[in-house]
C-alpha cells in the first residue's frame, strides 16, 4: 500500500450515463483537472449492454476464463465468444478515449474492476449455480482476475506515465456473500456463508496485484465490513454515506486514526435537486464531531463522491454532480467544524 496516496478532495464511482467514450472521458477528466480537484477515473458505460455492464466488463479482463450471456446471467465458458470480444473491444474503446484526454496528465487516476466476490457471486458455472458454490472455481476466478488486472494497471500505466494508478474493487455483495444471503439457481435456498478470513485473504490477493499503488474498495450496500477490507490492505473504503448508522461509528473512528481514506458518497446519483455543497457535507462534519476526531483531518482523511455510480443519471445531472463533489470537498476544507 503506498504511503504517498494524495487520491484529491473528489472523484468518481465508476460508471456514466450514455454510450459516447470520448464524452464520458472529457466530462471527467474535466471536472477534476487542475492540481488539488481530484481524481479522475476510467469511466464505465453499461447503457451499452452486455459487456458494458460492471459483470461483463470484468470478465473480459480475465485470464484463461471466459464468460458468456446466457438469459440468467454471465456464465463460465471454454473459449473466447462474441460477448468477450464485445467486452474487451468496449474496454479498449474507453482506454483509447480517456489517454486522448490525459496528455501530460500527472497525478491520480483511478480504474474500478468487480471484486472477486461479487464477480463470485454473479459469475454462473455450467450448471447454472453461481461460481460462489465451488470453493475451487472461487479460487480459480481470483486468480484469473488477478493476473487480469496485473495486465489491465501495466497497460493504463503505459499509456498514461505521468499518472499514479489507484484500483477500485467494486464489492457490492460483499456482505450477502459473508452473511450467506446469495440465492441459489432456484431461489428457494442460499448459498453458505464464506469464511471471514477466506474472504479477508482473497481480497488481500487480489490487491496486492496494486504493487507500490493505492487500493480502494467500493460498496453502496449496507453493513460495509470497515475492519475486514483494512486488514485485506485497502488504503481507501467508499461507500454510500447514506446507509451509515450509529453501529459503524467505532469502524470508521478507527479506519480513520490508521490512516485509511473514506470516499464518502454523499450526493445523490439519481436525478434531483442538489442541495447546496456546504450542505452535502454536513453529515460528515457531524460524524467527525459525534467521533471527537480532529476537524483539521477532514480535508485530508475524506474524499467526496456520488452516492453510487451514475449510470442512471442524465448526462447534464451526471457533470452537475462530479462538479458539485468538487465544490463539496471545498467547502469540507476551508470550513471543517
Amino acid at each position: 500500500m503506498s504511503e504517498a496516496f494524495t487520491p484529491g478532495p473528489a472523484t468518481g464511482v465508476g460508471s456514466m450515463p450514455g454510450g459516447d467514450a470520448r464524452e464520458a472521458a472529457k466530462t471527467v477528466t474535466g471536472s477534476f483537472e487542475g492540481p488539488g480537484q481530484g481524481t479522475p477515473y476510467l469511466p464505465e458505460l453499461p447503457a451499452r449492454g452486455p459487456g458494458a455492464d460492471m459483470i461483463g466488463r470484468t470478465a473480459g479482463l480475465l485470464i484463461d476464463l471466459y464468460a458468456r450471456v446466457e438469459p440468467s446471467g454471465w456464465r463460465i465458458g471454454d473459449r473466447p465468444g462474441r460477448d468477450t470480444r464485445r467486452a474487451r473491444a468496449w474496454l479498449g474503446e474507453d482506454l483509447d478515449a480517456l489517454e486522448e484526454f490525459t496528455q501530460g496528465y500527472r497525478g491520480p487516476l483511478k480504474i474500478q474492476a468487480v471484486g472477486p466476490w461479487t464477480l463470485a457471486a454473479a459469475l454462473e458455472l455450467r450448471n447454472g449455480e453461481a461460481a460462489l458454490s465451488d470453493p475451487g472455481a472461487c479460487r480459480d476466478l481470483a486468480g484469473s482476475l488477478a493476473e487480469g488486472l496485473r495486465g489491465h494497471l501495466a497497460d493504463v500505466r503505459r499509456r498514461v506515465p505521468g499518472a499514479q494508478v489507484v484500483l477500485q474493487l467494486d464489492e457490492p455483495s460483499l456482505i450477502a456473500v459473508l452473511r450467506g444471503q446469495v440465492k441459489t439457481a432456484s431461489e428457494y435456498r442460499t448459498h453458505r456463508a464464506v469464511d471471514r478470513q477466506l474472504v479477508e485473504s482473497t481480497l488481500r490477493d487480489v490487491l496486492a496485484v496494486a504493487g507500490d499503488d493505492p487500493t480502494v474498495v467500493h460498496s453502496c450496500a449496507p453493513d460495509v465490513p470497515f475492519a475486514l477490507l483494512r486488514r485485506a490492505g485497502a488504503a481507501a473504503i467508499s461507500f454510500d454515506f447514506s446507509l451509515l448508522t450509529e453501529r459503524d461509528d467505532e469502524a470508521i473512528g478507527e479506519a480513520v486514526e490508521g490512516g485509511t481514506r473514506l470516499f464518502a458518497g454523499v450526493v445523490p446519483g439519481v436525478d434531483g435537486r442538489l442541495s447546496d455543497p456546504a450542505g452535502s457535507v454536513m453529515g460528515v462534519r457531524s460524524l467527525w464531531r459525534r467521533l471527537g476526531l480532529n476537524p483539521g483531518s477532514l480535508a485530508e482523511s475524506v474524499v467526496v463522491t456520488p452516492s453510487c455510480g451514475l449510470a442512471g443519471a442524465s448526462p447534464a445531472y451526471a457533470r452537475a454532480v462530479l462538479a458539485h463533489c468538487v465544490r463539496a470537498a471545498r467547502s469540507l476544507a476551508d470550513n471543517p467544524e
